[in-house]
């Protein structure tokens, strides 16, 4: 009996769960979106305010001219695109490959100076939780509260 209800708690708590869950899926989409959007906006437009600057520092570690001159706009683009929802699941994969290519770029602590491997370490998986989020945003979509949603509804109309 007590394993029968046991099983009946966990099911009405997983349930409430879901049920809160869903309730919040649309507002915690945005939630999520404006905060990896900032992070890639804001880093962004430091990089475009200083552009030359941010593309001799690429150039400097090893990244080809034509990519360091592509990664301010970017990530400026690809933050402020997921922040209002337009294009979101392209945005998503567009900072996920921006986040991949600039973790092999600055976070490879297993090259690093010792007094930076734990820095670097913490960066380097900071980022990949990063490029997780890109990719829930990249299933999960806009949400409806974004440009996309606005979009759908006209076209269906």
């Amino acid at each position: 009996m007590s394993s029968v209800s046991s099983t009946q708690a966990t099911q009405t708590t997983s349930g409430t769960m879901d049920r809160a869950a869903e309730l919040a899926r649309d507002p915690l989409i945005l939630i999520g979106r404006l905060m990896l959007g900032w992070l890639f906006l804001s880093s962004g437009w430091g990089k475009l305010m200083n552009y030359d600057g941010a593309v001799a520092s690429l150039v400097s570690r090893g990244v080809p001219d034509w990519l360091a001159h592509l990664a301010p706009v970017a990530e400026f683009l690809g933050g402020t695109l997921l922040i209002v929802g337009l294009t979101t699941r392209y945005a998503a994969v567009l900072v996920l490959v921006f986040t991949v290519i600039a973790t092999f770029i600055s976070h490879r602590y297993w090259l690093s100076d010792p007094a930076q491997v734990t820095s670097q370490y913490i960066n380097f998986w900071k980022n990949v939780c990063i490029m997780g989020g890109t990719l829930l945003l990249f299933v999960t979509g806009s949400g409806r509260i974004a440009v996309d949603a606005l979009l759908q509804r006209r076209w269906r109309n």
